[in-house]
């Protein structure tokens, strides 16, 4: 009975950690649509309002979202992130505008590779929040996932940074706030149905 009640305690635990509230996702869709809204807000108010804005937003995505079970390196990469914003801020206020998705995606390759030489890989600690008891396929499959990931970042954030240095602004914004995400979907797509093939095999 102990046990039975000890399970569901845990199970709720988890449950709760998985269930975001409505700060942190407010903050994060904010964050993801800041191309758009930067397009606009720099011709309007300038660049430094709009870094000084995100750089607050960053903060507060990392105070709102600590503690809900998200693994260490990608909780605080909005921090790097907007530390070294604030940093470009004082030396090129319209540079550091655009180095948003450069220094994210940097931050998060930065996360996910560091995660593959120390301990669990970042792919398998996110699997482990719906599944504890994470089989050893699962663990290399996750690690292997993870190294796709390290590629995608990499060639995302050169992309990106090509496009702060070289593209205009609407070029740099469709690709940052709309062509990058789609990428990013079509990865994440094809990583399930790879993943249904993989234990659809492995069970057979």
């Amino acid at each position: 009975m102990a046990e039975g009640k000890a399970g569901a305690d845990s199970r709720a635990g988890v449950s709760a950690r998985r269930r975001p509230d409505l700060a942190t996702v407010a903050l994060a869709a904010v964050t993801l649509l800041y191309p758009f809204i930067a397009l606009f807000a720099v011709k309007a108010i300038g660049p430094i309002p709009v870094v000084a804005a995100l750089c607050l937003l960053l903060v507060l995505r990392v105070a709102f979202g600590w503690g809900k079970g998200v693994p260490l390196g990608m909780a605080l990469a909005p921090l790097v992130v907007a530390l070294l914003m604030g940093l470009m801020m004082i030396w090129d206020a319209h540079r550091a505008v655009r180095f948003y998705p450069v220094f994210m995606n940097g931050a998060m390759l930065a996360a996910f590779a560091a995660s593959l030489f120390k301990g669990q890989s970042m792919i398998e600690r996110l699997a482990r929040i719906a599944e504890p008891d994470l089989p050893e396929a699962g663990v290399r499959y996750t690690r292997k996932v993870t190294m796709v990931w390290c590629v995608f970042l990499l060639l995302n954030g050169l992309v990106a940074l090509w496009t702060a240095l070289y593209a205009s602004l609407e070029v740099w914004t469709a690709y940052n706030g709309f062509v990058a995400y789609l990428l990013m979907g079509a990865l994440f797509g094809g990583e399930l149905l790879v993943r249904k093939f993989v234990r659809a095999r492995e069970a057979a």
